[in-house]
Order: structure tokens, then sequence, then C-alpha cells
């Protein structure tokens, strides 16, 4: 399967956070609730355990840079924020450069073999309640197939 990436982002205690996800879907549509996982030895993941919030960026298949920022390096080495533009939305950091994007409060987490399921309601975003993802111009897992991650799953 040939999934869409995003990139999550959370920010806790004065650490912001962000990683590179393929394992992420719309699951509802009333209400709207999106699920994304994230591996539990991710340096995002410790943020976001601790956040009420969490973002949602898709990419386009042009931002492999911005996708190897997010998924080639950990946090644990660098601050992935200070090479590239980003803003805060509710206290989340948001890429300025995502094509579209959408913030979500943490509902529930579940473990999910070896990454961890946080469901997300929708609060606000430059998607305005759409499925993130999925489009043609997305960037998608073939895309990225030559990266190395920053962290074993």
């Amino acid at each position: 399967m040939d999934t869409p990436m995003v990139v999550v982002t959370a920010a806790s205690g004065g650490t912001a956070a962000g990683c590179l996800v393929e394992f992420s879907a719309q699951v509802s549509m009333d209400p709207l609730r999106y699920l994304v996982a994230i591996s539990p030895a991710n340096a995002t993941f410790r943020v976001a355990c601790a956040a009420d919030r969490i973002a949602v960026h898709t990419l386009g298949r042009d931002q492999l840079a911005l996708a190897r920022l997010f998924g080639e390096h950990t946090g644990d080495e660098i601050d992935k924020f200070d090479h590239c533009a980003w803003s805060r939305v509710g206290g989340v950091p948001v890429l300025d450069a995502a094509p579209s994007w959408f913030v979500g409060r943490v509902l529930q987490q579940w473990p999910l073999g070896d990454h961890v399921g946080f469901l997300l309601g929708f609060l606000r975003g430059s998607v305005d309640g759409a499925s993130v993802g999925g489009s043609a111009a997305a960037l998608t897992s073939s895309g990225v197939e030559g990266l190395s991650a920053g962290h074993d799953a």
C-alpha cells in the first residue's frame, strides 16, 4: 500500500517535537476523528504523551527535504524547528510549508503493536474538516523509501 506520509508535531513543557509518520487515517466522519500512530522509540512520542493537542500535516511530493528533516533526524539530537519555518497555533507547532494541516485534541491512546495510536478530535486547521492526505500530489510511502529513520521503530 502506498500510504500518504504526514508529519505530526506536538509541544509540552516548553519542548516542541515532530516526526514523519506513515500510519495515520481518518477514522470517523461525525464526529470527525483521526488516528495517528507514533513509535515509543521516537522523541516525539514522549512529547505527544504529555500534550493535549497534536498537529497533523500533509506533505507534497516535492517536499522530500522536509520529510527528511522530520524522518531522518531525531529530536534527541537536534531541534528540527531550527531548520524550518513554523508558527504556533493553539500552542502547537504548525509547519508553514505544509499544504494542509489540522490540530486535534488527543482523546485517547492505544497500544498498536510497535506503535501507539493517538485518537484526535478535530479542532481547527487549513483543511476545514477534510481528510488529510489522499491527494495525487501527496508525498506517499514510496516517495520516502530511501530515508533512514532517526530511531528504529
